[in-house]
């Protein structure tokens, strides 16, 4: 016994308090390094892999892990921590503003009308919309994941009041149509897994495009996939600038994927942000709607200016529908 304990060391005898410091700072550098994957990204204007898109998504709320990592540095006087950590909280707040134009067009205006745009989860909120529609009466309603019994009950409902539409008919989640006051010219569409149907619309005799959008979600095994369908929105956007465009719909991304920012700087401009609800959360609604995303939205052409953006609860649907007021105004 005498001769193994003249073998210890100083080294094996780590104070309690040191072994417990050293710990907490491991886990905030781990909070800190998994934040600064996700910003890394987002500086570098990039959606990469698995899970950054993901990520990216709930943007503003790498705040908490931010702030928890501080906390912990400060607690174990981590300089290093401290420093890291501030370094990402201003990071983050610089990517939290508002991405995209908001200036409004000069023109007189001619022209007003709403969009609804609203996805009902493969049908299941369609009761809960009717009523929505009879209330506040839009002139244009864009439905995602609008399935066949969907799109027979809006047909049943409102065939008279809506007497032009584009639909894709499809079973689930691949259904969808365009209802309009406005008469219609129907186009090609944008190709997709999920239907995206597209119409030219006279609007008292100005031709406004009307898109929805539906891209696939960035599930682990489909970024790719949502990277193609985004980039297929983008290049709709992008083919006509000279004609009023409205591209609405389930995004299943937020301004802070690189994806949708580049929708966005086609000229194209958030009508949410536009009314100052730049993250106002859509989506999941059933789940913890305050700590959702905002993946819906109603972009426009700068022909337009937003008098007012509302998000709507609805039953049995995981979204939230999104009612907007615009103007279209002359070219200057």
């Amino acid at each position: 016994m005498g001769t193994a304990t003249s073998e210890w060391t100083a080294a094996d005898f780590v104070p309690e308090p040191h072994r417990g410091r050293r710990f907490t700072r491991w886990c905030a550098g781990l909070l800190f390094a998994g934040v600064s994957v996700v910003v890394g990204c987002r500086t570098a204007d990039t959606d990469a892999v698995t899970p950054v898109p993901q990520l990216l998504a709930f943007f503003p709320w790498l705040l908490a892990p931010t702030g928890v990592g501080l906390f912990l540095s400060l607690f174990t006087r981590w300089r290093l921590g401290l420093v890291w950590g501030v370094a990402l909280l201003g990071l983050l707040a610089w990517f939290i503003e508002p991405y995209g134009k908001s200036s409004d067009p000069g023109g007189p205006a001619i022209a007003e009308f709403r969009v609804l745009t609203s996805n009902v989860e493969f049908g299941q909120g369609t009761g809960a919309l009717v009523p929505v529609i009879r209330r506040e009466r839009p002139d244009v309603v864009f439905v995602e994941e609008c399935d066949h019994t969907c799109q027979a009950t809006l047909e049943r409902d409102f065939g008279t009041e809506f007497p032009y539409r584009r639909a894709v008919a499809a079973a689930g989640s691949h259904g969808s149509v365009i209802l309009s006051r406005f008469p219609l010219k129907g186009t090609r569409g944008v190709t997709g897994t999920m239907g995206m149907p597209g119409a030219v619309a006279d609007v008292d005799g100005h031709a406004v495009r009307l898109q929805l959008a539906h891209p696939m979600p960035p599930l682990p095994n489909q970024v790719a996939l949502w990277h193609r369908e985004l980039a297929r929105l983008r290049a709709f956007a992008a083919a006509d600038p000279s004609t009023p465009t409205v591209l609405a719909g389930d995004f299943n991304s937020s301004q802070d994927h690189a994806a949708f920012r580049r929708i966005l700087d086609t000229g194209l401009r958030d009508a949410a942000r536009l009314d100052g609800h730049p993250r106002t959360p859509s989506w999941p609604e059933r789940l913890l709607p305050a700590f959702g995303t905002q993946i819906d939205h109603v972009l426009l052409s700068p022909d337009f200016s937003a008098n007012s953006a509302r998000f709507l609860d609805l039953a049995d649907t995981d979204h939230r529908a999104l009612l907007v007021d615009i103007t279209l105004h002359q070219h200057e």
